[in-house]
């Protein structure tokens, strides 16, 4: 699986710090972690089940 379709489920360490969404499809669940923590779980209300980085915070150490 490439970086850029991975996906880390909650509880999981953070890879790469960036912003993650999450895979409900509603495109409007963002969160912004930081590497070497662990995902949270979806917000209240969200049937997503796992997070996909979006925008690293430092793409020059980006998960490889």
């Amino acid at each position: 699986m490439s970086d850029e379709t991975a996906s880390w489920h909650p509880g999981e360490i953070v890879p790469a710090s960036g912003i993650y969404r999450c895979d409900c499809g509603g495109k409007h669940h963002w969160s912004t972690d930081v590497k070497g923590h662990r995902f949270p779980p979806p917000p209240s209300g969200c049937s997503g089940r796992s997070w996909t980085l979006q925008k690293p915070t430092h793409p020059e150490n980006c998960l490889g």
